[in-house]
């Protein structure tokens, strides 16, 4: 992330010349290379080497990363390769839920913004296209029975000076090693939480900023480590309102038709070679020339195998023999402990629009961290996205509906009390494959376990958009890692 300092503020224009550039050139070599070792790239040339039922690669998780991956591997003429994928759809932590009318709304990671050029660049690529998020009118701000409207100028309303003293110090923490910060020492044993007690905020504007670290990282500032959140920021053009807002920022523009299509479409496009409902059990003999993975319908064998998944979801892998202990202990201490909440009210209408409001609330002590306007392009109906705290909240989907609206009443008029549906997504109990959205990682992580990140073990290239140079845990993060990780696996593949 560190390496995007001079970031263009377009999201068309790419300004990432070191891995795209190297992409680029990796993958016209390998489609007019007429020596390439076991690829079998281009018609009318060698297949794999070796045993048939050899793939040249294998890739675990049907995400943004493992599927981009697979299709760099197409284009540089692979064909010897699968994607196998536990859950019984594609898409990972992005997920569509269908509003009605022909329209949808994100339950899982929607947004890109500046400088992230990678996904805008496959969303270019796949012909899908983008449209602003909804912020034009006041914000409402409720505490207990009272209720404030604010216009926010698309911003979450965060200290402009707090923000600029968080701006300087990600200048020395890069976003791709940040335990390679010359103030590793003494960053990392803070968390977000210590640093701002010191910065004399006041009680009110301190719930902004547990509400902006929540939604940024998945847990409240005290257990959100300061070396961590810098490294964010760094990604981010070194500019923390370019992290933290709407306008201009990483919160910016969406997707039309959803954030899950850039994946249903490269996976349409892939075909038979996307294995749904293959879960990985065990991986044997990954430090040998071909590895063997054992999936609930049967053995898969290949010379290079793409983990596109998050590191802790590496646990519920068996690995034979064990992985060296210092990748084992990076897996074991990834904290899983964020799977996050978000719930959609469809409304026939944005009604809240013609109030002059945007449809953004934010709750002081109360169960919404943020709900916002996440109606269609063209506001065909109305809808509400919230974050939501789980401990706050009814588990019952009946009872949360009618929670909610109660709220959204508050802040919008009685008309929010009739809504046309609802639709309320727990991620730690949607599937066992997602026990973690974001990477709350704490103080003193990366000092220990930063270094275990990215090396390969043996024939296992590590992925997901946790291993991105930049932006890491976003979308364009995901979709780097599986540029980088198609290019290891072709390198590793000539060079045997």
């Amino acid at each position: 992330m560190g390496k995007n300092s001079s970031a263009d503020k377009s999201i068309g224009k790419s300004t990432d010349g070191s891995i795209n550039t190297q992409r680029r050139q990796l993958l016209k070599i390998a489609a007019t290379s007429t020596a390439v070792g076991t690829i079998g790239l281009g018609p009318g040339m060698a297949k794999a080497a070796g045993p048939e039922d050899v793939l040249d690669v294998v890739i675990v998780g049907a995400g943004l990363a493992g599927l981009t991956a697979a299709r760099d591997l197409r284009h540089a003429g692979c064909e010897s390769f699968v994607v196998l994928e536990a859950r019984n759809r594609v898409g990972g932590r992005t997920l569509n839920y269908d509003v009605g009318v022909g329209q949808v709304s994100e339950v899982g990671g929607q947004w890109i913004g500046p400088g992230q050029t990678a996904v805008a660049d496959l969303a270019r690529e796949l012909e899908v296209g983008t449209f602003p998020s909804y912020y034009k009118g006041n914000t409402v701000i409720l505490g207990g029975d009272g209720r404030v409207e604010m216009d926010l100028k698309g911003t979450f309303g965060s200290d402009e000076a707090i923000g600029g003293k968080l701006s300087g110090l990600s200048r020395d923490v890069p976003s791709g090693a940040p335990w390679k910060s010359p103030k590793v020492a003494e960053l990392d044993k803070l968390s977000v939480g210590d640093w701002l007690a010191r910065q004399n905020i006041k009680p009110d504007e301190r719930t902004g900023w547990n509400a902006s670290i929540a939604l940024s990282g998945g847990v409240m500032p005290a257990k959100m480590g300061m070396l961590h959140f810098l490294s964010m920021i760094n990604s981010a053009a070194c500019d923390y309102m370019q992290l933290d807002s709407i306008k201009h920022s990483a919160q910016e523009t969406r997707f039309v038709g959803g954030s899950q299509v850039l994946s249903t479409r490269m996976a349409q496009a892939l075909g038979k070679r996307v294995r749904l409902s293959s879960p990985v059990r065990k991986i044997s003999n990954w430090d040998r020339d071909v590895v063997t993975l054992h999936t609930d319908r049967g053995e898969v064998r290949a010379r290079q195998v793409i983990m596109a998944l998050s590191p802790p979801l590496c646990q519920q892998i068996r690995f034979d023999p064990p992985l060296p202990p210092q990748r084992a202990a990076l897996q074991r201490a990834w904290p899983a402990h964020s799977p996050a909440r978000k719930t959609a009210m469809v409304y026939s209408r944005p009604f809240w629009r013609d109030k002059g409001l945007n449809g953004h609330i934010f709750q002081v002590n109360g169960p919404i961290l943020w709900a916002f306007d996440n109606s269609p392009p063209g506001g065909e109906i109305g809808v509400i996205n919230a974050f939501i705290s789980n401990a706050s909240m009814p588990s019952d989907h009946q009872v949360a509906q009618r929670f909610l609206s109660e709220i959204y009443a508050q802040a919008f008029g009685r008309e929010a009390l009739s809504p046309v549906s609802f639709h309320d997504h727990d991620w730690g109990r949607a599937d066992p494959w997602t026990i973690t959205c974001v990477s709350a990682i704490p103080p003193g992580f990366w000092s220990t376990h930063g270094a275990a990140l990215r090396p390969p073990c043996g024939q296992l290239i590590w992925s997901g958009t946790e291993t991105a140079e930049i932006w890491a845990g976003y979308m364009d993060g995901a979709v780097r890692s599986g540029h980088q990780a198609a290019l290891q696996a072709l390198n590793a593949l000539r060079r045997a």
